[in-house]
C-alpha cells in the first residue's frame, strides 16, 4: 500500500474492495487475517476493522469459530438489491431531470467516454470505477443527500455482482448502447424515458447474472 493520504484502515479497505472487484478474492474464499496483514504490511487491527465494514456491506460473511469468508453469490440477494435500487433510484432520477444543467451533461458525457474506453480495453477495474461514477453522477443531480447515501450503500453491496457481469465481453459491449440511451433521456430531461432506460439496463444485468449464479 502506497497511498500515504489514507489511514491504515482506509488503505486496507480500499485494497480489499479492489481485490473483490478484480476477482482476486473469490466467492467462498476464506479470508485469514494474519495472511492479509502480512500481505498488506499492516497489523491485524485495520484488517479486522475493514472486514467488519465489508461484512456490513454484505461482501464478506463471518462464521463463528471459522472466520471471515467472501460472500457467496446469491440470486435472491441480487434480486433484492436491484429491486430496492429500482425503487429508490426512480425517485432520484425523477428529481435529477429537473436539476441537470448543460455543464452537468458535459461532465457526464466525459465520464461516459471513460466508461466506453475502459469497456473497449477490457479494463474491469477501471470500468467498475467509471461505471459507478457515471450512474451515481446522475443520481446525485437530485440533490437528495440522504437518498443518495442509501443508493451508494446498495452500490457498495452489489459491486461484486457487477464485477462478474463485466468479465464477459458481450456484457461489456452491451453497455455502450444502454448507457447511451440513459444519457439521451437525461439530456432530453425526460424522466419517464430515463427511468425506463435505467430499469431495462438493470434488468438485463439481473437476467444475465441470475443465469451465471445458477450454473
Amino acid at each position: 500500500m502506497t497511498n500515504s493520504s489514507l489511514t491504515a484502515q482506509e488503505a486496507v479497505l480500499q485494497e480489499l474492495r479492489s481485490a473483490l472487484a478484480a476477482g482476486t478474492l473469490t466467492p467462498g474464499q476464506q479470508l485469514i487475517q494474519e495472511d492479509l496483514a502480512e500481505e498488506l504490511g499492516v497489523s491485524r487491527v485495520p484488517i479486522r476493522e475493514s472486514l467488519k465494514i465489508l461484512e456490513g456491506e454484505g461482501h464478506v460473511t463471518y462464521h463463528p469459530n471459522r472466520g471471515y469468508f467472501v460472500t457467496e453469490l446469491s440470486a435472491t440477494d441480487l434480486s433484492e438489491l436491484y429491486r430496492i435500487r429500482e425503487i429508490l433510484e426512480a425517485e432520484a432520477l425523477t428529481r435529477a431531470v429537473t436539476e441537470v444543467s448543460d455543464a452537468d451533461l458535459k461532465d457526464i458525457r466525459e465520464i461516459l467516454t471513460k466508461v466506453n474506453a475502459a469497456a473497449a480495453a477490457g479494463d474491469i477495474d477501471e470500468l467498475s470505477r467509471t461505471n459507478r461514477q457515471f450512474h451515481l453522477s446522475i443520481i446525485e443531480l437530485s440533490g437528495m443527500n440522504r437518498l443518495c447515501r442509501l443508493i451508494r450503500q446498495l452500490w457498495d453491496a452489489s459491486d461484486i455482482y457487477r464485477t462478474v457481469y463485466f468479465r464477459e465481453e458481450t456484457n461489456r459491449e452491451r453497455i455502450f448502447s444502454e448507457h447511451e440511451e440513459i444519457f439521451r433521456a437525461l439530456e432530453a430531461r425526460d424522466a419517464a424515458a430515463l427511468i425506463r432506460a435505467q430499469n431495462q439496463h438493470r434488468e438485463q444485468a439481473v437476467q444475465v447474472l441470475t443465469t451465471v449464479i445458477s450454473r
